[in-house]
């Protein structure tokens, strides 16, 4: 019986079903203890994360019986991928767990901020009428664009798709005869993807050429009255430019979900910004995908632990 380590919130029958066969120390405050993470995992063999817990060299030389990673999602960022290698070490991302939840986020987003009346309640209920300055615009014969054309983003695109949205994508590493691309318009640079692109989706890693590439440059660049949304990793956009550009009036809105620093600190450049809606890391995390995602995890984990 392994010992597996589980530092952030999942679903509780899927603990029960890991604590079944192995010892499960579960303390989603461990997130915010590191010595108390680096204790619990002195001894661990295993070690279940979503994106907040960093993976990090010197966490894996506290941890020398570890053996595999659970990531209670798909991105890696936070998971030294390098030492794990080198340390024989498998890393698990539950791949498909969160595709229909951020592809709904997306839409939502899209749909919320081109319409706009959704963003004014308080005004309604303080007494205000505000018919024609609430008066949005449709999605149907908009133009979506897409950077990155994985799982996620062809979910999106199908979805744009059934609505009357017109749908372009990057992506140069989705063969150009994969049948994906059957209905998308497929572009070669990202200025001809964000050229006219009347909401731009982000689904990218973070990497050091996707770091800080939506500047106050390439933000203004973008058509008037666009809308921008990033589920994918902060970082990628410089939030002190998106707020500038936002308060500037150039863009129509944004949905943010991921910053560079999570939780947010005070003071954030996108403060006081209007038509933004921010939310804390959600799109991939509903009911159900809670639920997939955790099972997806501890099969995972469970099975690399009794390969023998």
């Amino acid at each position: 019986m392994a010992k597996v380590v589980i530092s952030e919130f999942m679903d509780d029958a899927a603990i029960e079903w890991l604590r079944a066969r192995h010892e499960v120390h579960y303390d989603p405050a461990l997130v915010e203890d590191r010595a108390a993470l680096l204790a619990a995992c002195a001894d661990a063999q295993g070690l279940i994360v979503r994106n907040r817990t960093q993976v990090d060299a010197a966490l894996l030389a506290q941890a020398p019986q570890a053996r595999v990673v659970g990531r209670l999602g798909v991105g890696l960022d936070n998971i030294d991928l390098e030492a794990c290698r080198a340390r024989g070490i498998n890393v698990h991302p539950a791949t498909g767990g969160n595709v229909v939840s951020v592809a709904e986020y997306v839409l939502t987003a899209a749909l919320m901020l081109r319409r706009g009346a959704w963003l004014g309640s308080a005004e309604v209920l303080g007494g205000a009428w505000p018919r024609q300055k609430m008066m949005g615009r449709e999605v149907a014969g908009a133009r979506l664009a897409l950077w990155g054309f994985g799982a996620i983003a062809q979910a999106v695109a199908l979805r744009a798709r059934a609505m009357g949205m017109e749908v372009a994508a990057l992506d140069p590493y989705l063969p150009e005869d994969d049948s994906a691309w059957a209905e998308v318009t497929r572009c070669a640079t990202l200025e001809d993807l964000i050229e006219g692109a009347d909401v731009l989706s982000l689904h990218v890693p973070l990497t050091d050429q996707t770091r800080g590439i939506f500047d106050a440059a390439r933000l203004g660049s973008l058509k008037r009255g666009a809308v921008l949304i990033n589920t994918a990793r902060g970082g990628i956009v410089d939030e002190h430019a998106l707020g500038m550009v936002l308060k500037s009036g150039h863009l129509g809105g944004a949905a943010i979900d991921v910053f560079a620093a999570e939780p947010l600190a005070a003071g954030s450049p996108l403060e006081g910004a209007p038509n933004l809606i921010a939310t804390p890391h959600i799109a991939g995390v509903t009911i159900e995908s809670n639920t997939r995602i955790s099972w997806i995890t501890v099969e995972n984990v469970a099975r690399s632990l009794e390969a023998g």
